[in-house]
């Protein structure tokens, strides 16, 4: 993945390749200014879902991913202020936190977790989208 900026307006995309962006005109990852924001992320790569039934997995995968587009961006974990767990069961609440727990236990964002009646694929247990925060490095002067 590497940023583009398609208008020159300082304000950089980054595609990751999901099946959907094309179809429905978005990108994986943008960045403005200091903040760096991710949609909503899934364990899908290319067009493998990775973690079939298995939320903790899918959480995982989900949040690797979420990583490698701010990663575009020179960010890792520790830049990371805000992440959103979004699940299609309340009983998945505990798998997907330990994964987030995983990743995230020492950074500690802000998290918001909640259950929705489902996604475009219905084999998609959880989504993922995080806000970092790049400082300085964000500066386009």
């Amino acid at each position: 993945m590497n940023p583009i900026d398609p208008v020159d307006s300082g304000i950089q995309r980054v595609q990751s390749g999901s099946p959907w962006e094309d179809v429905y005109g978005f990108a994986r990852a943008v960045a403005a200014g200091d903040r760096v924001v991710v949609g909503g992320t899934t364990s899908f790569k290319g067009s493998v879902l990775y973690g079939e039934g298995d939320p903790y997995e899918q959480t995982r995968v989900a949040i690797g991913n979420a990583l490698a587009a701010i990663g575009s961006f020179g960010l890792g974990p520790e830049s990371v202020v805000l992440t959103r767990l979004i699940l299609t069961h309340a009983r998945d609440a505990d798998p997907a936190g330990r994964a987030h727990q995983e990743v995230f236990g020492s950074v500690r964002p802000v998290m918001t977790l909640s259950v929705v009646s489902g996604f475009v694929d219905p084999r998609i247990l959880v989504e993922v989208e995080l806000e970092a925060y790049r400082g300085d490095r964000g500066s386009t002067a």
